[in-house]
């Protein structure tokens, strides 16, 4: 085939990948009525679990980031093979299964643990609590925050960092005064990408903390008791959750220099 032929198949490619992710989602919103969405979410119970998940994403990706911001511009300023190492090793939750993840955080601060009887001791609780929900979403999605940084952070020219470090500012100095308003666009929009990927977990949280329940774990217990029906209807504030993600990252990335 010629190359001048070849780019047909670039976008059959690009066509038949949007259609199938979009496929789905097109299908659930032709088939669930809007007054179907607002009456599920009017229920208690529906209520309830969005605001147990905004609460605990929130939380998740603000801790996230107090130490992943800071991390990634870390990260940024080390050499190569240092900053390849440690985001490996950062990014590893990102390769298990949520279950997995969700027995690995209650094997280590389950109340029968040792350091979970000794947080247990001090009112520190993660099973079954909203920390819990807090902490599962913080190991599944916390990576986002880091390596979004790390990009963001090393995609400023080092220009601006070596200019003020000759004029003497100190390394707090270069990092809120410049490196932070340069890469804040891309840091946001890693943020922003963490919290969808938080409030939208369900197999960790359902191990270290089935209650209270989280937005995930109510849409499970909707299909298990009523059927696809009820589910979809939940299911369709994710898809309302996401555009409003996407929205925001857009209007964020707008702003990159």
């Amino acid at each position: 085939m010629k190359l001048s032929a070849s780019g047909s198949i670039f976008a059959i490619a690009a066509a038949l990948l949007v259609l199938i992710m979009l496929g789905p989602v097109i299908a659930m919103l032709a088939a669930v009525p809007p007054v179907a969405v607002v009456n599920a979410f009017t229920k208690p119970a529906a209520q309830e679990a969005l605001r147990v998940s905004l609460v605990a994403s929130t939380i998740a990706v603000g801790f996230a980031s107090v130490l992943g911001v800071p991390a990634g511009y870390a990260l940024a300023h080390s050499g190569r093979g240092v900053r390849a190492l440690v985001l490996s090793l950062v990014a590893l939750p990102l390769a298990f299964p949520p279950v997995a993840s969700g027995i690995m955080l209650l094997q280590t601060f389950g109340t029968r643990t040792p350091l979970g009887s000794a947080l247990a001791a001090r009112g520190f609780v993660f099973v079954d609590s909203l920390w819990g929900v807090a902490l599962a979403e913080f190991f599944v999605a916390g990576s986002f925050v880091a390596i979004t940084s790390a990009a963001a952070f090393g995609s400023v020219d080092r220009a601006y960092d070596e200019s003020a470090r000759t004029l003497g500012a100190g390394t707090f100095s270069r990092f809120f005064r410049i490196a932070l308003p340069l890469a804040a666009p891309n840091v946001l929009a890693g943020m922003v990408l963490a919290w969808m990927r938080a409030i939208g977990e369900y197999g960790a949280t359902s191990i270290v903390s089935y209650h209270p329940t989280s937005l995930p774990v109510e849409l499970y217990v909707a299909l298990s008791a009523q059927g696809v029906g009820e589910s979809l209807a939940l299911a369709y504030g994710f898809v309302v959750l996401a555009a409003v993600v996407i929205a925001v990252q857009w209007a964020l990335r707008r702003r990159v220099v």
